[in-house]
Parts: structure tokens; sequence; C-alpha cells
């Protein structure tokens, strides 16, 4: 099962540094995980409508009767109310959004995987080596992975099944 310490190894690799052990370690490279990979995976999954990230939710009112965005949302794709920071305005009693979650690194799948530590190691380069030709070096495999990934993403998931359309309900 993948983990954060795996992924920042993978990354720093990537740069030709040594692993870590720990994300607690006393060294730069783990200073720089501890620090730089929420934020920047968390970017890395809202830049994308990510299938595996990608989750419809049922919403509740408050007692102001708005709708509290879920802290695990990280970008709502679709709404029938009006957002305000982290709050929905619906006239109803109920609401459906479709958004970008939060989602452990275990439950990424393979094409991200790769994708994230090549970003991460974008991110740990300047302050690890300063070596700018390695730096636009990790940008263009980045962009190419991340093309790669999107298609990827794009054509694994199956088509959903139509159960209730009327076109096919018709023929029957």
């Amino acid at each position: 099962m993948l983990t954060k310490i795996d992924l920042c190894s993978m990354a720093l690799l990537k740069l030709g540094e040594q692993p870590i052990q720990s994300m607690s370690d006393d060294t730069a490279a783990a200073q720089l995980a501890r620090t730089l990979f929420d934020p920047v995976i968390d970017a890395l999954i809202a830049a994308h409508p990510w299938r595996f990230a990608t989750q419809k939710l049922d919403l509740i009112p408050n007692s102001d009767g708005d709708f509290l965005i879920p802290s695990n949302v990280l970008r709502v794709i679709k709404s029938d109310g009006q957002i305000s920071g982290n709050k929905i305005m619906a006239p109803s009693q109920k609401l459906s959004i479709l958004a970008i979650v939060r989602t452990p690194v275990e439950d990424f799948p393979s094409y991200f995987i790769s994708l994230a530590a090549t970003k991460l190691a974008m991110e740990f380069c300047v302050p690890l080596s300063g070596d700018q030709t390695v730096f636009r070096m990790l940008v263009a495999l980045y962009e190419s992975e991340l093309q790669s990934a999107k298609f990827i993403d794009s054509t694994t998931t199956p088509n959903s099944v139509l159960d209730d359309f009327s076109l096919i309900n018709a023929r029957f």
C-alpha cells in the first residue's frame, strides 16, 4: 500500500536524492515533504476532474438553510445552488453536488502516482538542488505525464448504464 513517505521518496529519487524514512526526519527533504505534500497534492487533484477523485454528494441544509460544503471537497464541479465561500445557497431541502474530493494516497491509480511524484519532484527541486536544468527537465516530464494521465483517466471508467432512458424503454 502506497504511503505519503513512498510518494515523497519517489519524488526525491527522481531528483537523484536519498529517499526519506519518515516525514519527521530532521533533513531538508523531510521538511519539504512535510510542508509541501498536502497543498501540492490537493492542488494537483483539484486541477482536473479526475474520475478517481470525483464524487456525487447529497447535502442537507444547516440551521441557516444553507448547505455547508464538506471539508474534504477540493472543488465543486456542479451544483444547482449559488456557491459563496464554504456554503451553497439553494431553495430546496436537499442538494446534490458533483465534487472533487481529497483522496487518500493509497487510493491513487498508478497513472496518477507517477504524475504526483513528478509534481513533487518539481516542487522539491529548486529548494534542494537549485538546479534549473533539472527543474526544466522535470517540467517537461510533468507536462507529458499530465497529458498521458488525463487520457488514461478519461478512458478507464466504463460508460454508465442507461437504466432510465425513454427511447430505450419505448422499444420494449
